[in-house]
């Protein structure tokens, strides 16, 4: 029998959003896959069937098997010793597909995450210095609720401006034309009444 790889777990926020992380022993970093799913409000089995699609071989370059850690804990509970892990780049190709299909909670989260980054950037480069609190303080209060509104308008207007366009669509067809026909072609004329 062989030694399985041993993860230990830290508690990780970003803004209100408390994730357990994961440290495996060679120093990289691991996300469960449960919890990069619910994240974004959607379920392990939407992760896994997208680490199992030809979208996610696309995007990575590479097939993925989520790999599954024991976690070293003092106050072990029944049913948490063990993960399915995900590398955080693996993660992130979850989320930036889930923001491709529309998904407004992981776009305004990548939007924060990306935000944060630069922010950290720019501080360090004018000697900035600011607390992980104050990090969270806001993501919290502003930046991830914010966002969530104003794409929830944004997509809001896109939905209508789409729904008119297939109106529009329609009616041109009704009519006998032929809506993205280039001009000139038959199919584009609409015939005399």
């Amino acid at each position: 029998m062989t030694d399985s790889v041993k993860a230990t777990r830290a508690t990780v926020t970003l803004g209100s959003i408390v994730i357990d992380g994961f440290m495996l022993p060679d120093g990289s970093y691991r996300m469960s896959q449960t919890q990069a799913a619910e994240i974004v409000e959607l379920t392990e089995r939407n992760a896994r069937d997208f680490l199992d699609s030809k979208i996610f071989k696309r995007l990575s370059g590479a097939e993925y098997t989520p790999a599954i850690f024991d976690i070293e804990s003092e106050d072990q509970k029944r049913g948490q010793s063990r993960i399915r892990a995900l590398p955080l780049e693996v993660v992130v190709i979850y989320w930036v597909y889930q923001c491709y299909r529309g998904n407004k909670k992981a776009m305004g989260l990548l939007v924060a995450l990306a935000t944060e980054t630069l922010e950290r950037r720019f501080d360090s480069a004018f000697g900035i210095t600011r607390s992980e609190d104050e990090w969270d303080q806001r993501l919290s209060a502003g930046i991830i609720n914010q966002l969530e509104n104003d794409l929830s308008t944004a997509f809001e207007e896109a939905d209508t401006a789409l729904s008119r366009e297939k109106l529009l669509e329609q009616q041109l067809r009704e009519l006998g034309a032929e809506p993205w026909a280039l001009p000139g072609d038959e199919k584009s004329r609409i015939p005399d009444s």
